[in-house]
C-alpha cells in the first residue's frame, strides 16, 4: 500500500468548489453520489448530463443556446453543443467574484519591475487592444501571432484576439527563427506582435534579428507590432507599430463576437522535435468548459486564489493558466530563469505574490530536492494550499520531499494530459487523499483506460493510455487538414474510434494512476516492459547523477537488443568503473536484471525540448544512423548542441567497412 501523505479535511464538502457542485447537482438534477468514484463514473457514462451540468452550473455566457449537448458521438468528429454561440474572452473577463479594483494579473520577471493589473484594468486594456486590432483590419478567422513571453501584454493580446473571433498563436521568444517559421508558415498570420528581447537571469537576449527574419519568412503579414520590452526607450523596427499605438485610447466599447462552440480560439503545436510541429486547433467552447471544470472542481480555484504556474508562452500550461480568471482566480505570471539566482527564487516569488496554488514541473521539484532545498525555511508559504506538478512523472520521492520540506497541509496534485487536449485528464481532486508516487484520479468527464497489447482494458497492469469517450477540449482538428487525415493518424490509427495518447499508464483498483513514460520510448527486454520514468527515478536518485536519458536499441532478430544509458554527472565528477557498477547495482535491485544497461556513457547534457521534455526518440534515431538534422528540429530544443555527443557516438559505434 502506498503511503498516504495528505487526507482531505473532514469539512471538505463545505469548503471546496466540488462540494458546492455536488450540492447543486442534488438540488437541480436530483443526483447524489456516494463518493468521487461514483461521480466520475456518472461523468463518463452520461456525457450529455455531465457536460450540460458544467455549462449550467458555471452559468456560461452564450449568445444563442445550444440545440443539444452532444451530436455525432463517434471519435473523431464529435460535435458538442451544436447551435450555441459564445465567446471565450467574454467568459474569462466576467471574472466572477472579483471586484473591478481587485488585482487579477500579477506579473513578475527579470526584464522589468513587477506589474499588477486590476480586473477593471485588464478589461480596459483588452478593449483598447481589440479596437487597435480592428483598426489593422483584423476580423473573424484572421490569425494573430505573438512572439512574446509570459507578460501582461501577451495575455491581453490573446483575449483581445479571441474577443474578435480571430485566432491566436504564441511562440516564446527563446524559440529560434526556424522553429517559429515552421509553426507560423502553416497558419499564415496577418498580424505579428513581438518583443525586442528579454532578460534571462541577468543576461540580456536581443531578439530583433530573429523578429526581422520571422517577418521576412511570413508573406501573409500585414502589420507588425513591437513591444519595447528589453529596451523600453528603443525605437520600433521599420514599418512596425509600437504597442502603445495598438493600445491607444479609443471610444470603442468592449464587445465580443459570438462564434460557434467549435470556432477556433488558438493554435497550439506539438513539440516539433521530428518533422513539422502539428498545428493543433482548439475551440472557444471546448476549452472554456474543460478549464472551468478543471480549475474549479479539481484545482479548487476561486475568487480568493492567486494561481501561478511556471510556464512559457510556448507550452500549453500558459493557456491553462490564462483561464484562471474565468473561475474568479487572479493569475501570477513570471518571465525569466526560474533558477536565477538559485532554485529558491520561485519559492520566494510565491511568498511575494501571496500565491495560493503553485504550479511547476516534476523536473523542477526533483532539482530542488537534489539541491537539498527546504522551501518552507526560505519563504513564508503559509498562503499555499495547492501545489501542481506536470511535464513528467513525479516519483514517490518527489511527493515525499514536497510534504517534508514545503508543507504538510497543502494538496499536491500530480497531473498529466497534453497540448492535444490543453488540460490534464488525470490529476488530483479535493475529495481524495494523496498517495506517494501516484496521480490521484481520472478527471471528471475523462474516460481514461489502460489497454493491454490485444486492446482489452486492464486494471493494475501497465497498458497504453487511451480515452474511450469524447471530451469537449479534444482538438477541433489540425490546421490545413481538411479531410482530417493527419488528425486521425495522430490519435485514432491504432484503436479505431478510441483516442490513443502515446503514454504508458497503470490504473489501480481505487482509480489512482501511475504514468511511466512515452509508449514509443518503452524499454522492452525479454518481454519485460518498463516505462522510462521508473528508470530515471532510480538513476537520478543517486547523488552523483544530475540527469539521464536511456534508450533501447532493438535488434532485427527479436533478441534483447542493447540498452544504452547516458548520464550527466554532478560538477567535477567523471564516470569511472566504480560509478558504473553502482548504477548497475541500483537498477538490478530496484527494477530487474534485464534493465541493467549494456553501456553507460557520460554526456554534458540531456537533449530537452523548450518545455523540458527529454528527447528519447530522437536520441534513439541518431544512435541508429539518422542524421541529426533529420532526427530532431534543433530550434525546438532548449539545448540543441547536446545532440552532437550522440552523433559522435553513433559514428564510433557504426560498423567499420573496409575501403573498396
Amino acid at each position: 500500500m502506498t503511503d498516504v501523505l495528505w487526507t482531505p479535511p473532514t469539512d471538505v464538502l463545505q469548503r471546496s468548489r466540488i462540494g458546492v457542485y455536488l450540492r447543486w447537482l442534488a438540488e437541480h438534477r436530483g443526483l447524489t453520489f456516494a463518493d468521487y468514484d461514483a461521480l466520475w463514473r456518472w461523468s463518463v457514462t452520461d456525457l450529455d448530463g455531465f457536460w450540460r451540468s458544467i455549462w449550467d452550473h458555471f452559468e456560461v455566457v452564450a449568445h444563442t443556446p445550444p440545440t443539444a449537448t452532444l451530436a455525432d458521438r463517434d471519435m473523431p468528429g464529435t460535435r458538442w453543443f451544436p447551435g450555441a454561440t459564445l465567446n471565450y474572452a467574454e467568459n474569462v473577463l466576467r471574472m466572477p467574484g472579483r471586484a473591478d479594483d481587485e488585482p487579477v494579473v500579477v506579473a513578475h520577471g527579470q526584464t522589468r519591475a513587477p506589474v499588477t493589473l486590476s480586473a477593471g484594468q485588464v478589461r480596459e486594456q483588452v478593449r483598447r487592444v481589440a479596437a487597435g486590432l480592428r483598426r489593422l483590419g483584423v476580423t473573424t478567422g484572421d490569425r494573430v501571432a505573438a512572439y512574446a513571453p509570459n507578460i501582461p501584454e501577451t495575455y491581453v493580446l490573446m483575449l483581445a484576439t479571441a474577443s474578435l473571433g480571430a485566432i491566436f498563436s504564441s511562440c516564446a521568444p527563446e524559440f529560434g527563427t526556424r522553429s517559429v517559421t515552421d509553426r507560423w508558415q502553416q497558419i499564415e498570420p496577418k498580424i505579428l506582435v513581438a518583443v525586442d528581447g528579454y532578460r534571462y537571469g541577468d543576461k540580456p537576449v536581443d531578439r530583433r534579428a530573429e523578429v526581422a527574419a520571422i517577418r521576412a519568412a511570413l508573406p501573409t503579414l500585414r502589420h507588425t507590432v513591437s513591444i519595447p520590452y528589453l529596451d523600453p526607450d528603443g525605437s520600433s523596427p521599420d514599418e512596425a507599430l509600437a504597442w502603445a499605438e495598438l493600445a491607444a485610447e479609443t471610444d470603442e466599447p468592449l464587445s465580443f463576437t459570438p462564434v460557434p462552440f467549435d470556432h477556433p480560439l488558438y493554435v497550439l503545436y506539438s513539440s516539433g522535435t521530428t518533422g513539422l510541429p502539428k498545428p493543433i486547433v482548439h475551440g472557444h467552447g471546448g476549452i472554456l468548459l474543460e478549464h472551468l471544470k478543471m480549475l474549479a472542481l479539481h484545482h479548487d480555484l476561486g475568487p480568493t486564489d492567486r494561481f501561478f504556474w511556471f510556464t512559457t508562452t510556448g507550452w500549453m500550461m500558459w493557456n491553462f493558466l490564462a483561464s484562471g480568471p474565468a473561475v474568479g482566480a487572479a493569475i501570477v505570471l513570471f518571465d525569466g530563469n526560474p533558477g536565477h539566482p538559485d532554485l529558491s527564487a520561485m519559492w520566494r516569488l510565491a511568498e511575494q505574490t501571496g500565491t495560493t496554488y503553485f504550479g511547476t514541473s516534476a523536473p523542477f521539484l526533483l532539482a530542488c530536492r537534489k539541491a537539498g532545498l527546504v522551501p518552507r525555511e526560505i519563504a513564508d508559504l503559509s498562503a499555499l494550499r495547492g501545489l501542481g506538478s506536470t511535464g513528467a512523472p513525479l516519483p514517490a520521492e518527489g511527493f515525499t520531499w514536497v510534504y517534508d520540506t514545503v508543507s504538510r497541509d497543502l494538496q499536491l496534485q500530480s497531473l498529466s494530459g497534453g497540448t492535444d487536449v490543453c488540460t490534464g485528464f488525470v490529476g488530483g481532486v479535493p475529495l481524495l487523499p494523496v498517495h506517494a508516487g501516484e496521480i490521484t484520479c481520472r478527471a471528471l468527464g475523462a474516460k481514461v483506460e489502460a489497454r493491454s497489447p490485444d486492446g482489452t482494458p486492464v486494471i493494475g497492469e501497465l497498458g497504453e493510455l487511451v480515452i474511450t469517450k469524447p471530451m469537449p477540449s479534444m482538438p477541433v482538428g489540425f490546421w490545413n487538414d481538411p479531410d482530417g487525415v493527419r488528425y486521425r493518424e495522430a490519435y485514432f490509427d491504432v484503436y479505431p474510434g478510441v483516442w490513443r495518447h502515446g503514454d504508458w499508464i497503470t490504473i489501480n483498483a481505487r482509480g489512482g494512476c501511475v504514468i511511466t513514460g512515452r509508449s514509443d520510448a518503452t524499454l522492452n527486454r525479454g518481454g519485460v516492459r518498463l516505462g522510462t520514468a521508473e528508470f530515471y527515478s532510480v538513476v537520478e536518485g543517486l547523488d552523483d547523477i544530475v540527469d539521464s536519458v536511456v534508450v533501447h536499441l532493438e535488434d532485427d532478430e527479436g533478441g534483447a537488443g542493447e540498452l544504452l544509458l547516458f548520464v550527466v554527472l554532478a560538477e567535477g565528477l567523471s564516470l569511472d568503473d566504480e560509478l558504473r557498477k553502482k548504477i548497475c547495482r541500483e537498477l538490478r535491485t530496484s527494477l530487474s536484471p534485464r534493465h541493467v544497461p549494456d553501456e553507460i556513457h557520460q554526456v554534458r547534457a540531456v537533449p530537452r525540448t523548450l518545455s523540458a521534455k527529454k528527447l528519447e526518440v530522437p536520441v534513439k534515431k541518431i544512435l541508429t544512423g539518422t542524421p541529426v538534422d533529420q532526427a530532431a528540429a534543433k530550434g525546438a530544443l532548449a539545448n540543441p548542441d547536446s545532440l552532437a555527443a550522440f552523433a559522435t557516438l553513433a559514428q564510433h559505434r557504426a560498423p567499420q567497412h573496409p575501403a573498396t
